[in-house]
């Protein structure tokens, strides 16, 4: 398969950089697989992860929002945060997700709902990837 350039940032550090056969990534309308030679296009990205395939072997990774451009040079990936599923630290995103489900739960007047929901979200999301991890979730 033929390889592109693929760059992950996030504003911490260059998560990724390499030669891919493919990545795939959740958008708005659904999963995108991004291969050498896809037309040019930019759009925005959910909370999921981040799928690349090199020499026939598959990396995910947990990622929230963000951008993706695919370009004749390369593909970019602009996100706010992503964890290969050895950096999770799953007490804190088991934490996380019991936190969001018990403000979802009590939906005070002052809660800001949709924020309570993407955490919960990110969490989940975050728990999936490091399953990934033990091989119990491929």
């Amino acid at each position: 398969m033929a390889k592109f350039p693929l760059e992950i940032v996030t504003p911490d550090r260059m998560f990724f950089s390499g030669e891919v056969d493919m990545v795939i990534v959740r958008g708005t309308e659904g999963d995108l697989a991004v291969l050498k030679n896809r037309a040019p296009l930019v759009t925005p990205l959910k909370i999921g992860k981040i799928k690349v395939e090199i020499d026939n072997e598959e990396k995910i990774a947990a990622v929230s929002s963000g951008y993706i451009k695919v370009t004749d040079e390369g593909t970019t990936i602009i996100i706010d945060s992503a964890e290969w599923p050895e950096e999770i630290d799953i007490k804190r995103a088991e934490e996380a997700k019991k936190r969001a489900e018990e403000r979802l739960k009590k939906r005070s007047d002052g809660l800001d709902v949709a924020r309570a929901e993407m955490a919960l979200k990110r969490a989940i999301n975050r728990l999936d990837v490091a399953d990934l991890k033990s091989g119990r979730n491929k």
